[in-house]
Formats: C-alpha cells, sequence, structure tokens
C-alpha cells in the first residue's frame, strides 16, 4: 500500500497487500473448479476477505491510512463479501442432496 504512512508501510501495509493477493488468487482457483472442491477454497477465501477488512480497520483507527482511502477500500470488500458469501452459500446448497436441502 504505497499511500500508507511510512511507519506502518512495511508491516500492516505489507500484510494487507498479501492478503489482497491470497484472496483473489482464492477466488480465481475456485471458479475453475466443480462445485464441490469450490467449497473449502471459497471459505478459505472468505476467511482471507476477513482478515483483510479487520487489517485495513486497523490501519484507519491507527491512522495509518486517512477516512477517504479507508472508504475507498471498505465499500468495494464489502460488496465482495456479499457476493463471495452468496457464492458459497449457492454452492454449498446446490452440493447437498436434494432430500437434505435447507428452504
Amino acid at each position: 500500500m504505497p499511500n500508507m504512512a511510512k511507519t506502518s508501510r512495511f508491516t500492516l501495509g505489507q500484510k494487507i497487500d498479501d492478503l489482497f493477493i491470497e484472496t483473489t488468487e482464492l477466488i480465481f482457483l475456485a471458479s475453475h473448479l466443480t462445485k464441490e472442491q469450490k467449497i473449502p477454497y471459497l471459505q478459505k477465501a472468505s476467511a482471507k476477505l476477513d482478515l483483510l477488512k479487520l487489517f485495513i480497520q486497523i490501519s484507519w483507527e491507527i491512522k495509518a491510512i486517512d477516512n477517504g482511502k479507508f472508504i475507498v477500500l471498505s465499500e468495494p470488500l464489502e460488496e465482495v463479501g456479499r457476493m463471495l458469501g452468496g457464492w458459497l452459500r449457492q454452492t454449498m446448497s446446490r452440493s447437498e442432496p436434494a432430500g437434505q436441502r435447507q428452504r
């Protein structure tokens, strides 16, 4: 994160960058797998996304990023989280046998 305060750029900023890449990688891999194979990748991507959001919030709380940057980063990540959660729920419901689906 190049616009982060210098004191946090190489620690917290690097962690945020790494989590962003890992989350993107997991989502990409899940898109190329069968329904049953997708579930663990989507679960890991969701967990990584939650960590990413947490570290961005911590960065904002310690004033390593300003309010504007926080909003620019947080809003799209919230949308990705909603989409990822929906994808995971849909994949899990479709992989269950017909008699066990919850409605």
